[in-house]
């Protein structure tokens, strides 16, 4: 138990260090790139600092994976230089068994970066977006024209000359029905329609049925006016990226993509990545005991060398599978979990060849 309290004593103050420096170097980086555009529009230095204070949470959710691998890494070569390890393993204990520990640990703390970003990161991040945004004068027009919506996996096709975001109204609108065998079955069409709650409420609606090859025009029947619930947010002219909602509101936009026969594929391999992605935690550990110990000089550069190394190969590898995925040569989930699975590999085979 003592050797555990010494290895966290050593380990966590450099990782809550790294994670400091790390996040402020990100935070520095993102102000500098933007420093010209702030500057000639004027914005009060209370709103950068606000602004740049939302985009923290995000930059410790970047620094974690790279800080814990850095601690981990510098710690146990620092061990090996000032020959502290050989106790250790003259005393019978293997090298998985003093680092156990630190891998259950930073297992545990993936959960806890996954909770992070999902309820923290996602929301202070689309915050200052969102601030920086309208301080740059950059507003964000979410109306669009021509909209054609698929619903119902092609059942029912919404179609509408406009859609105006700030009073939820449809201009325009008509609503082709169709029956289970794709069959037509009705033409709706209004002047308008309102969001109502959980539907769209017509205005001057009238609904042209398909009986015996005829088309007879009559009132909206009200089975066919529930079925008008396809959501305002669908009709906006912006895509939802899945890396700035949380995981609820991502499988809710993936059902909509799957019901209206849109491709998902990108999608879905994102969603799966935001659950894939928070276990290069445990990776980063896994890999920096296997890389522990391959010299006693220069402990810190070459610490922080192997770190940088391990952190791009894993992101180069998921950006590869994760384009793989888009274009469907690999499944979605193969495409985020992939490089998980490959690093755990690679670090179990660096950790057989450690030295012990």
């Amino acid at each position: 138990m003592k050797l555990v309290f010494y290895l966290f004593r050593k380990t966590i103050p450099l990782f809550v260090g790294a994670i400091f420096f790390f996040a402020f170097v990100l935070c520095l980086v993102d102000l500098m790139m933007n420093l010209w555009n702030y500057i000639s529009n004027g914005v009060p230095v209370k709103t950068v600092g606000l602004i740049m204070l939302y985009y923290v949470p995000k930059t410790i959710w970047y620094a974690t994976p790279i800080a814990l691998l850095f601690a981990v890494s510098y710690a146990l070569s620092d061990f090996y230089a000032q020959n502290e390890l050989l106790a250790v393993f003259a005393s019978g204990i293997s090298l998985t068994r003093f680092t156990f520990p630190v891998l259950i640990f930073s297992f545990l703390l993936s959960f806890g970066l996954f909770w992070f970003d999902d309820n923290v990161v996602v929301r202070t991040y689309g915050k200052k977006s969102e601030m920086q945004e309208l301080a740059l004068n950059k507003e964000v027009n979410q109306n669009s024209d021509k909209v054609v919506v698929i619903s119902e996996n092609g059942n029912l096709v919404y179609k509408a000359d406009f859609y105006n975001d700030s009073t939820k109204r449809l201009i325009t609108f008509y609503a082709v029905v169709r029956n289970e065998d794709k069959t037509l079955n009705s033409i709706v069409r209004a002047d308008s329609a309102v969001w109502d709650n959980d539907h769209w409420r017509l205005s001057g609606g009238v609904q042209y049925k398909l009986v015996n090859k005829t088309f007879v025009s009559g009132g909206v029947e009200k089975s066919i006016a529930d079925r008008l619930n396809e959501p305002p947010q669908t009709f906006r002219k912006n895509v939802v990226s899945i890396d700035s909602v949380n995981s609820r509101d991502a499988r809710t936009y993936i059902e909509h993509l799957q019901r209206a026969g849109l491709p998902y594929a990108e999608a879905l391999s994102i969603y799966y990545k935001k659950f894939a992605f928070p276990f290069i935690l445990f990776i980063v550990v896994f890999l920096s005991v296997g890389l522990s110990g391959k010299t006693r000089k220069n402990v810190m550069l070459m610490s922080l060398a192997s770190c940088i190394t391990g952190a791009v190969l894993f992101y180069v590898t998921q950006m590869i599978t994760m384009l793989l995925a888009k274009f469907e040569y690999i499944s979605p989930f193969m495409g985020a979990w992939f490089p998980v699975f490959l690093f755990v590999v690679i670090a179990i085979v660096l950790l057989r060849f450690a030295r012990t």
